[in-house]
């Protein structure tokens, strides 16, 4: 069977910003949370992901733009049953800012 996969929206006119995500760490989870964003036809503009120090927890930091379909996926992100939380930053977050600095 084949699964229908929405259409991309234009991202111009759309400011970007960040997501912070909580999520329980084990193998399959970051595959459930960028699927969500997939078959949305939503696109990642970077991706960051550590454990926190105990291992059983990570932190992972979406960078996507704001458009008027965010709302929404924000709240089914935080359906997703190993998402503990999720919130939303501007795009100037220091973590992206930093990471920038590797790819130049």
């Amino acid at each position: 069977m084949i699964e229908q996969v929405a259409e991309p929206l234009p991202t111009s006119g759309f400011e970007k910003t960040v997501l912070e995500l909580e999520v329980n760490n084990h193998p399959g989870v970051m595959s459930h949370i960028v699927g969500l964003f997939a078959r949305r036809a939503f696109n990642v503009e970077g991706i960051l992901c550590m454990p926190l120090p105990d291992g059983t927890v990570s932190r992972i930091w979406l960078l996507v733009f704001a458009d008027q379909r965010l709302e929404q996926l924000i709240k089914q992100l935080e359906k997703l049953v190993d998402v503990r939380s999720v919130r939303q930053h501007g795009a100037d977050h220091d973590v992206f800012v930093q990471a920038e600095r590797f790819f130049r």
